[in-house]
């Protein structure tokens, strides 16, 4: 069992995680709640996978996977804003839609191999010894390009004017509406960035992590795990990159620990027993089942910190929110 080997690869899986739970914090902070993140990724991966395929370029790949994320978003923006359905039931539908999408529309894509996004090195910092070859060798780029992401978007949410007004569209909508910030305008904006990063996590998996197209094992649940951390990271970007990357090392550790057939000198019963490893890799879902129902209280979305108007339709002129 190889650090080295675990923290390498729990930083690549987690930019997997760090791009779709970052997506859905700013659509939540927004006040749209939307549990569709695993079929818009699944589509943004399909997308990205073929649009390779087709054109030669990854890069546009990963533009299309965006803008597909985002588009399959606007879907539930325009059941949950202006509509006002409930947002848990719209964005599980989401998740169903894109899931049927992805699937008929990625057939006999599978054993296909398009362009992939480049694996490099940083000049000079893969280098230095230990945390050379972890954080700056061998990755893909856009695991450096999460690297300057998660405090960019944590600069915007809190530094900047446009993310004063999410946060206010988020926490008061009614008062953001009265100093003139479109609030239906915010909440569909954000709705589609969270998409669009949604679909870009995607593209991570099948263009640079582990490239190819496996149908609904393409994504294996992780726009789940990505819900939870929202919850987990109380809804700040840095917490969440943090979040996903010691979920990706979790889960190569978990791998490497059923490769031995001794593990501290005794017969090690993951290598005996695959079944037990079965177990483990189940651990990060319950976590996440878990997060859900803890985070789902209204006394420990408070205590969070929680947007206040978090899955509350805006109704222009009605009292409350």
């Amino acid at each position: 069992m190889n650090i080295e080997i675990i923290l390498h690869a729990g930083l690549a899986t987690g930019t997997i995680l760090l791009f779709a739970a970052i997506g859905e914090i700013f659509s939540e902070r927004a006040g749209i709640l939307n549990l569709g993140v695993e079929g818009m990724m699944l589509i943004g991966a399909m997308a990205g996978f073929s649009t390779s395929l087709a054109t030669g370029n990854a890069w546009v790949g990963l533009i299309v996977a965006m803008l597909a994320g985002g588009i399959l978003s606007l879907a539930h923006g325009l059941v949950t804003i202006h509509l006002q359905a409930d947002q848990v039931v719209s964005g599980l539908s989401l998740t169903f839609l894109g899931t049927g999408l992805a699937l008929v529309l990625g057939e006999g894509l599978t054993g296909q191999h398009p362009p992939t996004i480049p694996i490099v090195d940083i000049p000079l910092l893969s280098q230095i010894p230990f945390i050379g070859p972890v954080f700056f060798a061998d990755h893909s780029i856009l695991v450096y390009i999460g690297y300057i992401f998660a405090p960019l978007a944590s600069y915007y949410i809190y530094k900047t004017r446009p993310g004063m007004h999410l946060r206010a569209v988020g926490e008061k909508p009614s008062a953001a509406d009265t100093l003139g910030i479109s609030v239906y305008g915010v909440r569909y904006f954000y709705t589609f960035v969270g998409g669009m990063l949604a679909g870009l996590a995607g593209a991570t998996i099948s263009l640079a992590i582990t490239p190819g197209w496996y149908s609904s094992q393409t994504t294996s649940g992780q726009g789940w795990i990505a819900v939870g951390l929202v919850i987990f990271a109380q809804w700040n970007p840095m917490r969440a990159a943090f979040g996903g990357y010691l979920f990706g090392m979790l889960r190569r550790f978990i791998l490497d620990l059923q490769g031995p057939a001794l593990l501290f000198g005794i017969a090690n019963p993951l290598y005996v027993n695959s079944n037990y490893g079965f177990f483990l890799q189940m651990m990060p879902f319950v976590l996440t089942i878990v997060a859900l129902i803890w985070g789902s209280r209204a006394a420990t979305k408070k205590r969070l910190g929680a947007p206040a108007a978090l899955g509350v339709p805006y109704i222009r002129g009605e009292r409350g929110l």
